[in-house]
């Protein structure tokens, strides 16, 4: 029997996902949450084998969740169910170790494949994608001497201040939370010898203008 929990802000969402998994009887849904912070103090206590996580949600997001749950309990494969297809997204959920990322677009049949291929332990995501990730993690592309300093997440946040991003539209496009953002801020301003994020914007601006002429 495959244990799993449902994570989606939608009530008629989640019957649906319940009658739908639990129709061949070798699924059990343990446990279900319309609430990140919920879930996430939720599943590890109730350790089901697959966590079927929706992206989006009011008080966080399902990548999160993700990252949390797996730092307490990696056996506790995560699934993200999302309606953007965005590169952002699947390079945060790579990032927090999901198994899988879906569309909610895909059909019924393949949403119950897919959950009982992440319990048996295999990836859904695309080995393409996953090695472009896991490539700009370890090599990212060559930098400015200034940024050498800063984290592949720092760089990332640097250029959404230049493009003038607010702290709370890098958290939404990142699927990060708001502090965690401003504390990642706070620290690439630190190692640039910085005040302000607006220093921040005009020197990136600057030394990514030059790097990609």
């Amino acid at each position: 029997m495959i244990r799993v929990f449902l994570l989606d802000d939608h009530e008629v969402v989640r019957r649906g996902l319940v009658d739908l998994l639990q129709a061949d009887g070798d699924i059990e849904v343990v446990g279900e949450s319309g609430s990140a912070q919920e879930a996430a103090r939720r599943i590890p206590a109730l350790r089901p084998d697959v966590a079927v996580l929706d992206a989006r949600l009011p008080d966080g997001n399902g990548i999160d969740v993700c990252r949390d749950v797996r730092a307490i309990d990696s056996t506790i494969k995560g699934l993200i169910l999302t309606s953007y297809e965005d590169d952002e997204a699947l390079f945060a959920a790579i990032m927090a170790g999901a198994s899988g990322y879906v569309l909610k677009q895909i059909r019924g049949t393949d949403l119950v494949d897919a959950v009982r291929r992440v319990a048996e332990g295999q990836s859904l995501l695309d080995p393409a994608v996953t090695q472009r990730v896991l490539e700009r993690i370890r090599n990212g592309v060559e930098q400015p001497r200034e940024l050498a300093g800063l984290t592949d997440q720092e760089r990332r946040i640097l250029e959404f201040i230049a493009e003038g991003l607010t702290n709370r539209e890098i958290a939404n496009r990142m699927f990060l939370a708001e502090k965690t953002v401003k504390n990642y801020v706070s620290s690439l301003l630190a190692k640039l010898g910085l005040e302000r994020r607006t220093q921040a914007a005009v020197l990136a601006t600057r030394l990514l203008g030059e790097h990609k002429g």
